[in-house]
């Protein structure tokens, strides 16, 4: 960190949750649902005192218990749709959250991969104009990901090259990154992330379990998403493994009916792999989907240029809540294996023998940091001196405008 500075805040605003702190930390100080409640004054000339109004709004888990204010999520598919709400919710999360004073600190922002250029200048002026701060890097959250990923390794490794399965709760995406930069025109995203999860097994547990308050049903699928799920090697042995000894595997969700206080109790059995296996199966919940996401990922990387296809092969980075089920790395690594093995096999057929392919190595990363992966690939990077060289200053905004931010330099392969 440069001397004499306070540390650098680090903000990664997602569709489903924010993550904030302080650069430096392994961990988010805060992580809270990215909704806003705002009062909507449907009455005509209610004596409200002028300039009040603006104050009355909640973000987080305090706006989703407010019966009487409408609640919003500004950001949808990991892009900001309204920036009047982001900049309330950005005045809360500095001053009441990180109880920072943004003069003093620089901040290190994210954006989801093929975020405008708009969406960038946007986020410039509020950050320069309304809260007046010292210095921005907005960051591509799949390079952060990818940083996020050394501290599973040796540091001769640590490159800046590699796919990134980022998958949260409104969107999953594959992004391949060569040299710290994203090949933009390779990018696929999946419709199926952690929210279509709990549908699908609020679904699961409406079609079998009546004991379960309808007011509740998407906390109990949410719940018993977090808990119980795992990614199984193969289906059919699974339900098999059920059918044979129910008790080892069904698993009891214990739950309180807000409105009666009374207790009561669901069995959970295959939707326990069920419910994650649409990454592997998406016709199960979307009919109009059916790749799986390591034919997604193969996808990708063939689509990039030959030359880096190699290492985006070798370095899978998993980030995101919803690459958190027991043993997601492990199947994807297999399958991708299997699809990359089986397309070798048929150049050697085709070649008659004469050519033998090299070997493709594929290897998926694993971390303990996958959850926040984004966050702490930011507090790391922040936290570096060359960070406050590749910001852009207030200085600069004044002399240029918004426009400085549509380039944000890479840096940090931390040599």
């Amino acid at each position: 960190m440069a001397m004499g500075t306070l540390p650098a805040c680090v903000v990664d605003i997602g569709t489903g949750y924010t993550k904030l702190g302080y650069a430096g930390n392994t961990e988010p100080q805060f992580i809270m649902p990215s909704c806003i409640a705002v009062k909507e004054s449907a009455s005509v000339g209610s004596k409200v005192a002028k300039g009040v109004d603006d104050l009355d709004f909640f973000i987080g888990d305090e706006a989703q218990d407010k019966p009487n204010y409408s609640v919003k999520w500004p950001v949808r598919h990991g892009i900001v749709e309204d920036w009047d709400l982001m900049e309330k919710f950005m005045e809360q999360i500095i001053f009441k959250y990180m109880r920072s004073e943004p003069e003093d600190h620089h901040f290190l922002m994210t954006e989801p991969p093929l975020n405008t250029p708009e969406n960038r200048e946007y986020l410039a002026e509020i950050m320069f104009e309304s809260f007046n701060v010292p210095g921005l890097y907005i960051a591509v959250q799949a390079v952060l990901a990818l940083a996020a990923s050394w501290t599973s390794r040796s540091v001769g490794d640590r490159v800046l090259t590699g796919t990134v399965i980022d998958s949260g709760d409104g969107v999953t995406h594959v992004i391949p990154v060569a040299e710290g930069y994203v090949i933009g025109s390779c990018i696929k995203h999946i419709p199926i992330a952690g929210r279509d999860i709990t549908y699908f097994i609020q679904q699961l547990l409406r079609e079998r379990e009546t004991g379960i308050p309808p007011e509740q049903s998407m906390e109990v699928a949410k719940a018993v998403k977090e808990r119980f799920c795992y990614i199984c090697p193969d289906i059919a042995k699974e339900f098999a493994k059920y059918e044979a000894d129910p008790k080892k595997w069904i698993k009891v969700y214990e739950g309180l009916n807000s409105v009666t206080r009374q207790k009561f109790n669901i069995d959970i059995g295959h939707e326990r792999f069920l419910g994650p296996e649409i990454f592997f199966h998406p016709e199960f919940s979307n009919p109009d989907f059916t790749n799986p996401i390591s034919t997604v990922v193969d996808d990708v990387i063939q689509n990039c240029p030959i030359d880096v296809r190699r290492p985006l092969y070798k370095n899978v980075v998993l980030s995101g809540g919803s690459t958190m089920f027991k043993d997601f790395g492990r199947r994807v690594q297999r399958d991708l294996k299997r699809i990359v093995d089986a397309r070798l096999n048929i150049s050697k057929q085709l070649s008659s023998g004469t050519i033998t392919p090299k070997p493709m190595e594929v290897q998926v990363i694993s971390h303990s940091m996958q959850r926040y992966a984004v966050w702490f690939g930011g507090s790391m990077l922040a936290s570096t001196a060359e960070f406050y060289k590749v910001c852009h200053t207030k200085a600069d905004y004044d002399e240029r405008g918004p426009s400085i931010c549509r380039y944000n330099p890479v840096f940090g392969t931390m040599q």
